[in-house]
């Protein structure tokens, strides 16, 4: 099964359920600071748990930067 995260395809033997599961492997340990939009969609952040994921959906992760 895959996921096309940041358009770049990722092959998984095992889809992660939802959002949450996603993060907690592409970004583990982090919470804040991420935008992300499953299929051209802005999910929110109490949404992830609850945002199922199927083969071959678009997933962009986006992370806030500090500079200048």
């Amino acid at each position: 099964m895959e996921l096309i995260i940041n358009h770049t395809r990722k092959t998984f033997d095992i889809l992660p359920e939802n959002l949450e599961a996603l993060l907690a492997i592409e970004l583990p340990g982090k919470k804040k600071g991420i935008a992300v939009a499953l299929n051209n969609r802005i999910i929110p952040l109490v949404a992830w748990p609850e945002t199922f994921l199927k083969d071959k959906d678009s997933v962009l992760i986006i992370t806030a930067t500090q500079g200048g």
